[in-house]
């Protein structure tokens, strides 16, 4: 079953845009790759510019050495495409049966939080003076962070809680995972969440 965390988990941030690799969106749908392809290629009118970017030489090589799932992009001939949001929802109107329909739902429900939590983070900081506002502002962006890294962890005796600071709130994310080296995947998505809401964060 495709889940928010699992579209969150394939984001990058190209050209100050939150998009997914074709790849990566096959993977998302169960496909092949080239069978996205083939649907972009079926259906050129759907796909206008800045619904598909094609990633330049210099990038697909910043991907290859920051992203280990795109090591076999490396010695490929020809760049990866990306789907921005548009592209996604588009995409969407083409692909047909449960599983299409269960990936778009997460998709869609994805860019959504995502996109409502760095509303939530701006308004923070234009509330400093009404105390109530900002505390209910910041409930909602915990509300919505924790929806964002909800997973099916499978239950354990022991606990590890993770915290990240989140412009002006604090997520407090208690998770129950079965080895160690699942914990620091799980500091790594928190933080790779936090560079997609906040590009300019460090």
């Amino acid at each position: 079953m495709t889940n928010i965390m699992d579209v969150e988990d394939k984001m990058i941030t190209l050209r100050n845009q939150q998009v997914i690799l074709d790849s990566d969106v096959a993977n998302l749908y169960d496909v092949e790759t080239r069978d996205i392809n083939k649907a972009v290629k079926n259906n050129p009118r759907k796909f206008p510019e800045g619904y598909i970017i094609e990633l330049n030489a210099s990038e697909k090589r910043e991907l290859v050495e920051n992203f280990h799932r795109f090591n076999r992009q490396k010695h490929s001939t020809t760049n990866p495409k990306a789907f921005t949001e548009k592209g996604l929802y588009m995409l969407a109107t083409i692909l047909k049966g449960p599983k299409a329909e269960e990936t778009t739902i997460a998709i869609v429900e994805a860019y959504a939080k995502l996109r409502e939590l760095a509303q939530v983070i701006s308004e923070v900081s234009q509330h400093e003076d009404d105390k109530a506002v900002q505390q209910s502002l910041l409930q909602r962006g915990g509300q919505l962070a924790a929806e964002l890294l909800t997973d099916n962890l499978p239950i354990q005796s022991s606990e590890t809680s993770v915290e990240l600071n989140l412009a002006m709130f604090k997520l407090k994310h208690t998770v129950k995972r079965e080895k160690d080296d699942e914990i620091v995947q799980l500091k790594q998505e928190l933080a790779e969440l936090k560079r997609m809401v906040r590009p300019d964060a460090p």
